[in-house]
């Protein structure tokens, strides 16, 4: 497997200095990371388009000899994303269809939703509302060679029974998974059950870690926050953690997998320290 890191990783790093995603690219291949992800693009304010900014970034991190692995970005097809309306969901997801084809990146991840409409009782019920729309934005994204995929993430489509649901409904050979070996926790899943459900349908894959105490105790405080089910979950280093990291790498391996494991860190450490730590963990159990 290729090892990537997620543009994520480095927000703390980011908000400290100031540092934007071209700094952040050099930062990656400097790490020695055989790519890197985006989340979330912005114009730079030299750039007439963000489609420009996206293009002078491919050609920054060819220069650097860094590939752009993936293309992440939030969408909610039930109620509209940041102020916007639902019914432009679509249109605004094939904007950024276009800016994953510019980065050059193969793979695009969207969210589904963020929350329940009051008019719904169950995501089984959200399910047959979305799949259009997700069906017409990877047939778009299909067309300029870019594949589309979910992430379990966000609460209503974290589990695996859930996303796997999608994913039949959805049926389509270009839409598939971002598998986030960490988020199942926040479902109170298990990784190693999940991952052996979830790893037919992956298209990109995010190793992250978590720690994790039971609900029935006190609030540990300050960085964690609460599961599902009411645990409590702290992001860590990548191999620090009680996420089993290396048996999902094991599984998805058996599956057939052979595509990109992307390092995602959110947690209290170091931010430089800890990403370096996780990409050594990971390059150790991928030998």
């Amino acid at each position: 497997m290729k090892i990537g890191v997620s543009s994520y990783s480095y927000s703390k790093y980011m908000q400290s200095t100031g540092a934007d995603y071209f700094a952040v690219a050099e930062l990656a291949k400097k790490h020695s990371f055989d790519g890197i992800e985006f989340l979330q693009l912005e114009k730079r304010e030299q750039d007439a388009t963000l489609l420009d900014t996206a293009k002078a970034l491919r050609e920054h991190c060819e220069k650097l000899g860094i590939e752009i692995c993936a293309y992440t970005i939030g969408a909610d097809l039930l109620n509209g994303m940041a102020g916007g309306k639902a019914e432009d969901e679509v249109a605004r997801l094939k904007e950024c269809v276009d800016v994953c084809s510019a980065l050059g990146a193969k793979v695009m991840r969207h969210d589904i939703i963020w929350k329940l409409p009051p008019t719904l009782r169950s995501w089984r019920e959200a399910i047959e509302l979305v799949v259009p729309a997700i069906r017409e934005v990877t047939e778009y994204a299909q067309s300029l060679g870019v594949k589309t995929c979910t992430e379990n993430h966000g609460y209503i489509f974290q589990d695996s029974l859930r996303v796997e649901s999608l994913i039949l409904a959805v049926n389509h050979p270009n839409f598939g998974w971002l598998i986030d070996m960490g988020n199942f926790c926040c479902a109170d899943e298990p990784s190693d059950y999940a991952v052996g459900i979830a790893a037919p349908y992956a298209f990109h894959v995010h190793a992250k870690d978590f720690l994790i105490k039971s609900g029935n105790g006190i609030d540990p405080g300050h960085g964690w926050f609460r599961s599902r089910g009411g645990n409590y979950l702290r992001g860590t280093v990548v191999g620090h953690g009680e996420i089993p990291v290396a048996q999902c790498v094991e599984l998805l391996k058996k599956a057939g997998y052979d595509g990109w494991l992307s390092l995602e860190f959110e947690g209290m450490e170091d931010n430089l320290a800890a990403v370096e730590a996780g990409l050594a963990y990971l390059r150790r159990i991928t030998q």
